[in-house]
């Protein structure tokens, strides 16, 4: 079984975001699969995503701290500067942490770890909403 799925994500603050409950909703044949995969996406190119702490909301302000602190968009060096100063440091989080995850599906479900989550890192001030392109592949439970 084989299906693509576009995912709409609402605009959010500059930050990291868990996302990981409205990828397994927007997942139709999720919930039918015994085993498979699925590969997200995010087609954009100053967004990431990465696989992190779900409990703790403290772990993705320390790391949007640290990205900030790492790549600030005061750099004197940087000539991409036309769309902003938050733009550059967004390239930067995206090459960093990635724009593509490839998860592990058992009994119709994300076969996530206890503590991990889906995280959305926005890396603008006003990024937008932003895309998610799944690709769901697997064997469907027998019936």
């Amino acid at each position: 079984m084989w299906q693509q799925h576009e995912i709409h994500l609402a605009p959010r603050s500059r930050g990291f975001h868990l996302i990981t409950h409205e990828i397994e909703d927007a997942l139709e044949g999720l919930a039918g699969l015994r085993i498979g995969l699925v590969h997200l996406q995010l087609m954009h190119t100053s967004a990431s995503l990465t696989l992190n702490e779900n409990a703790d909301p403290d772990v993705r302000h320390d790391m949007d701290a640290f990205l900030r602190h790492l790549a600030p968009g005061d750099l004197p060096f940087f000539r991409h500067t036309h769309e902003g100063p938050d733009d550059m440091p967004g390239h930067i989080g995206a090459s960093l942490f990635g724009t593509q995850l490839t998860l592990p599906v058992s009994n119709g479900r994300l076969a996530l770890g206890t503590w991990q989550g889906v995280w959305l890192g926005e890396h603008r001030d006003r990024g937008g909403s932003r895309r998610l392109l799944a690709t769901l592949n697997g064997e469907p439970t027998e019936v």
